[in-house]
């Protein structure tokens, strides 16, 4: 008698898939040197030239160590828009993405994988800035606990932001339309405490950062370093990062969404 039975790929797990889409992304970072390298360099040089130019314009603002007023600034331009949304649109345009719709792997673990691998690399990014402020005499008032937070509040800062080009990618499947999410943080990045603190800000630009969630996030960051464990203010900056992350997740899953409904 011939055997008829069918054999049926069955679902691995939410957590095997999770992992398995995380892992996936973060060897293709390494495969991927051109977009890894200016990710250390770009917050680097922004980090010497603003250190070097107006260190002696900040001290007349009252900040006593500028270079640690601008290592937060570093970081925050390090992680970023840092994301493999790129990488998800490659997925998108050779097929590969739509093979995996057809499979039994669980839709949310293929966002929340390639966020994963982000949230580690922005991570790894930000150990080579933190070592540079510290070879140039930036002391932590908080120590290594300090130092710690400071990386664990800067990664999540950069997933918080990776939801933006994760909505562009999957709605479009575009890369010029993903290369250009990173304009959507110029305006924050810029009309905030980047170069002064905000006592020294006036008229409109103190109003609005006011609401710009850079504001507060620099501020937990700042305080970690140079006052020590101000609980306001880093409960302030995580509550930034939530309204922040809430916003873009919810854009990247409505597009997922959007995505897997034309399948």
């Amino acid at each position: 008698m011939k055997d008829t039975t069918t054999f049926h790929a069955r679902p691995a797990g939410f957590w095997h898939d999770l992992t398995s889409v995380a892992i996936r992304a973060l060897r293709g970072i390494w495969r991927e040197p051109e977009a890894t390298i200016p990710g250390i360099i770009i917050p680097i040089f922004f980090f010497v030239v603003n250190v070097g130019a107006l260190s002696k314009v900040a001290s007349a603002t009252g900040i006593a160590d500028f270079k640690a007023f601008q290592i937060p600034v570093a970081i925050v331009f390090a992680v970023t828009g840092i994301s493999r949304a790129s990488a998800l649109v490659t997925d998108i345009q050779n097929g590969y993405f739509d093979r995996l719709l057809v499979s039994p792997i669980n839709r949310l673990a293929l966002l929340l994988g390639l966020m994963m691998a982000d949230l580690a690399f922005c991570i790894a990014l930000s150990v080579p800035v933190l070592i540079l402020g510290l070879a140039l005499g930036v002391d932590f008032a908080t120590g290594i606990p300090g130092m710690l937070a400071f990386l664990a509040i800067s990664g999540l800062w950069g997933l918080a932001f990776t939801g933006f080009p994760y909505a562009i990618a999957l709605r479009t499947g575009s890369p010029a339309a993903v290369s250009s999410s990173f304009l959507l943080f110029f305006p924050f990045s810029f009309l905030t405490t980047t170069f002064l603190p905000k006592e020294a800000l006036s008229g409109w630009l103190k109003t609005f950062s006011s609401y710009n969630p850079v504001t507060y996030l620099l501020d937990g960051l700042r305080d970690i370093i140079t006052v020590g464990w101000q609980w306001d203010t880093l409960g302030k900056a995580l509550l930034a990062i939530a309204i922040v992350m809430t916003l873009s997740f919810s854009m990247a899953l409505a597009s997922l969404k959007y995505r897997v409904s034309r399948k």
